[in-house]
């Protein structure tokens, strides 16, 4: 049986998709580091939504396309095989695809017209938190634009924040059943 671990980070390096070593924390991890915690939290707010196949497919289609996005951010510019839209790179059709699930929600409820207080049950508040560090991986990828420059990671992030945002205020305005923990 594999071992879980490889001791190969002992020494505060860590592995790229395609087998560079870089720092633990250099600009790609430090992108990929608040992806992966927005994939986590998108993953409990799935948790509490399982009573709804819409939102938990969304949501569960949305995590995998944060893998590819990582495996981009995580792809030197040097790589010897180049990256494949769809597949280990964000491409114009997965920003499209968010952005037409923005609008189908966003017409399911009327939009609030003040600033929000997050809060009013725990699968919104879920998805609010997951938006705020979807945010946060934004605003890293924007400070490091070099290593996700010409490609659609940052649009991607932008859209997925504000489909986070239009989700939670679709679930807290009650157009949904929310199981009770």
């Amino acid at each position: 049986m594999a071992k879980i671990y490889t001791k190969k980070g002992d020494k505060g390096t860590t592995g790229l998709y395609r087998g560079e070593r870089v720092s633990k924390s250099s600009p790609q991890i430090e992108i990929n580091g608040a992806v992966d915690e927005a994939q986590s939290f998108i993953g409990l707010a799935r948790s509490e939504l399982l009573d709804c196949e819409e939102l938990n497919g969304i949501l569960k289609h949305i995590e995998k396309d944060l893998w590819i996005l990582m495996a981009e951010v995580a792809t030197t510019k040097s790589a010897k095989v180049p990256p494949t839209p769809g597949v280990d790179q964000v491409n114009e059709i997965m920003v499209k695809a968010i952005e037409v699930l923005i609008d189908e929600f966003a017409a399911k409820f009327r939009l609030p017209k003040q600033f929000v207080v997050t809060g009013e049950n725990r699968a919104a508040a879920q998805l609010d938190v997951a938006r705020a560090v979807v945010r946060r991986a934004e605003r890293i990828a924007v400070a490091y634009g070099e290593y996700v420059d010409d490609g659609y990671v940052i649009i991607y992030l932008n859209r997925l924040s504000d489909l986070l945002w239009t989700l939670a205020r679709y679930v807290e305005n009650g157009s949904l059943f929310v199981k009770d923990l």
